[in-house]
């Protein structure tokens, strides 16, 4: 992986102190549920119902971390692989792999230049890995060439809302907003890490210029009786049940390069 890119850098940095914190612990709580959630506040996949029956299909997971979801699908009856950045984080999903079930490959790399044919997956996913992780402009395109015709990309990103009423510094979204939003598509946070937060239009252009046609977009709020995040506190379970703290999309590749 290229060292000279600093956004990688920081940020495969900062994931291996978010795992040495929290996410090598919490893995197991994630891989030892059955059920499908999505974001800070566990939305069921149930009541989105963004993904579909996955008995079956090739999927492939970009920014893994430690790879609940894949084990999830898996359970489920895809065939996943899981791709991360961050060796820690690979190695806590090795390790619960082993624990827990089922085995799947797990592949060190950029989500942005992935190491795999084209045309090999029917479904690639994303909740907070590369989908907020990389830059779009290099994602998608990925996602793009690593999807067979009319494969499907569902990726969970924070709401463009919630961005924009997060500090620049720190602390939880407030009920005014703090940034403006043309200084969303890259963020460099203070603590290290750079996020990209482009706006709904600007996603829906990025997606059909690399033959994507949305299918949904879910403004997820937390359900009722949710509680504060235990680690990424970026919003409430009070601001979180009044307006929208992630955005989860669905696209379908309908043209192909």
């Amino acid at each position: 992986m290229p060292e000279g890119d600093v956004d990688l850098v920081t940020n495969r940095r900062l994931w291996t102190l978010v795992n040495s914190a929290f996410s090598n612990e919490d893995a197991a709580r994630a891989w030892a549920s059955n059920d499908v959630t999505w974001g800070l506040f566990r939305t069921p996949e149930r009541d989105v119902q963004v993904l579909g029956d996955v008995a079956g299909l090739e999927v492939l997971e970009l920014g893994c971390g430690t790879a609940y979801l894949s084990a999830w699908l898996a359970r489920r009856g895809a065939r996943c692989v899981g791709l991360d950045l961050t060796r820690p984080q690979l190695r806590t999903a090795a390790r619960c792999q082993r624990r827990f079930g089922p085995v799947f490959p797990l592949i060190e790399a950029d989500a942005q230049n992935v190491p795999l044919r084209s045309a090999a997956f029917d479904l690639v996913v994303s909740e907070y890995g590369a989908s907020v992780w990389c830059d779009p402009e290099r994602w998608i395109p990925e996602a793009a060439r690593l999807l067979r015709p009319g494969g499907r990309l569902v990726f969970l990103t924070n709401s463009v809302l919630v961005t924009l009423c997060v500090p620049e510094t720190a602390g939880v979204a407030s009920e005014r907003l703090v940034r403006p939003q043309r200084a969303l598509n890259r963020v460099r946070w203070a603590g290290g890490g750079t996020e990209f937060h482009p706006g709904h239009g600007e996603w829906i252009r990025i997606l059909s210029r690399n033959g994507f046609v949305v299918e949904s977009l879910h403004e997820l709020y937390a359900p009722d009786a949710s509680t504060n995040p235990d680690y990424y506190a970026i919003a409430s379970a009070e601001w979180a049940s009044r307006w929208p703290v992630e955005d989860l999309w669905a696209a379908r590749l309908t043209r192909y390069r």
